[in-house]
């Protein structure tokens, strides 16, 4: 009979990335050309997605919610996923080289998915980075009362993938040292709110709700909800706390599988990810991973095994500032010496 994990795994050991980093930079000191580096291409995806996604609320204005439903699951998840991710490399301004370009991507990026959350996604990612698995400051870690709600059964653990984002913003309460309202912050409500008003004028309430079905599909229940569990969860060993994914819906996921690879290196952009992984063999071949998110979506459900209580948490903070912003990479090429012009 599986044993119920009615509790998280504490661990007083510091996250395992920076450490990594240094080992990696130290054994191949060519993936440094890889730091820094911005990709435009993104901007594309993100706006090729946008309109797709426009294009089908507009088609299905006025047609029946049983088609909305499927449209929306078998195809809008999609396209609403890769925003998402878009999302991501602007929050690590990795697109373009100035913030504020990256800051109007995201914002861009996030108008199909109704709810204003790009730039509040970034100031809590970018800590996620900094303070994994601490739990006053990591808002990827579910709450205690989430963990002992939803227990280790099917029906709780669907419930918690279809409402997903719900989850995902009350945990961002918690972290209240974090928390910011800024012009950033302001932009983007606006923005969506102009959006969303639009949308309903000219297309109507259902175009808006297809929207919002794409936002909880591309991220709960859902082949592409299983996301969230490969990224940190102990699925396949009980003291590694990073997991990549190494399957076809990379190509959707915009190489965000990539997440040991991307927690190392987060000033590396999602194109350059594979190379990185191809540059250090040694320390990611030797790493569990997973290559099927449907598997991985039936694990979660049906084993006991797994459950919300199966992710490490730390009280240590180590020698991280509040303020970090995730760049060990960055950081690190800086702190090394640069050579000197020969003197005569």
């Amino acid at each position: 009979m599986a044993t119920l994990v009615n509790d998280f795994t504490y661990s007083t050991k510091s996250e395992p990335h920076r450490i990594r980093t240094r080992q990696i930079m130290k054994a191949h000191p060519e993936v440094k050309k890889l730091i820094g580096q911005k990709n435009p291409t993104t901007f594309w995806v993100a706006l090729g997605c946008v309109a797709m996604l426009i294009t089908m609320a507009w088609f299905l204005r006025d047609q029946p919610w049983w088609m909305v439903i499927a449209a929306a699951w078998f195809i809008g998840a999609f396209p609403a996923h890769t925003l998402f991710i878009c999302i991501h490399e602007a929050a690590h301004n990795l697109i373009f080289r100035k913030p504020a370009a990256n800051v109007w991507t995201g914002i861009m990026a996030n108008l199909p998915t109704v709810f204003p959350t790009a730039i509040s996604f970034k100031n809590f990612h970018i800590k996620h980075h900094a303070f994994q698995g601490v739990h006053e400051l990591d808002a990827d870690l579910p709450d205690w009362y989430e963990a002992k709600l939803i227990n280790n059964y099917a029906i709780g653990k669907a419930l918690w993938l279809l409402l997903f984002p719900i989850f995902q913003g009350i945990r961002t309460l918690r972290c209240i040292e974090l928390a910011v309202i800024d012009k950033w912050v302001v932009a983007n409500v606006v923005v969506q709110l102009v959006f969303d008003v639009l949308i309903v004028v000219f297309f109507g309430w259902k175009a808006l709700a297809f929207m919002v079905m794409c936002l909880f599909f591309s991220v709960g229940l859902h082949p592409l909800g299983a996301r969230w569990i490969q990224e940190h969860y102990l699925t396949l060993d009980p003291e590694q706390e990073t997991y990549s994914y190494y399957g076809q819906l990379n190509g959707v996921n915009l190489n965000v599988g990539y997440h040991n690879e991307h927690h190392d290196f987060p000033s590396v952009p999602w194109n350059k990810l594979p190379q990185l992984k191809q540059s250090a063999p040694e320390f990611y071949d030797t790493l569990k991973y997973h290559t099927s998110y449907v598997k991985l979506l039936f694990m979660f459900l049906f084993s006991q095994e797994v459950s919300l209580y199966s992710r490490i948490v730390r009280k240590e903070r180590g020698r991280v500032t509040l303020d970090d912003q995730s760049k060990p990479d960055v950081e690190l090429v800086q702190a090394q010496p640069q050579p000197q012009p020969a003197t005569v």
